[in-house]
């Protein structure tokens, strides 16, 4: 058994060492990458739906998901009931959730 490597076969072991901290490397800055890309905006969108339905209060005029507009008469922890229409009839109460957009009303 030789145990003294020769000048190629320790060439080739410091290569193998360089090349598993390349590849470190490349998988740290892909996610960073992707973190800065995919991760950090849907956050910042989460919050800011957040801040938005925390908002509502009686009297506002939201749009929900589904895409109808309406004005909100009640607001509980985790629902609203919201009037649609002119009629003042319709009342339908739904998760917090469903709201997509939120205007406060003008004080004049």
């Amino acid at each position: 058994m030789n145990l003294l490597l020769t000048d190629a076969e320790a060439a080739a072991a410091g290569q193998g060492t360089a090349g598993i901290i390349s590849l470190v490397a490349m998988l740290v800055f892909w996610f960073g990458f992707m973190y800065f890309l995919m991760i950090r905006p849907q956050k910042k969108e989460q919050k800011k739906k957040a801040a938005l339905i925390n908002s509502v209060e009686v009297g506002d005029s939201i749009l929900t998901t589904s895409g109808f507009y309406g004005i909100v008469i009640d607001v509980t922890d985790e629902d609203v009931i919201v009037e649609f229409g002119n009629n003042k009839n319709c009342r339908i109460p739904m998760k917090k959730g469903a709201i997509e957009q939120v205007e406060k009303p003008e004080s004049e």
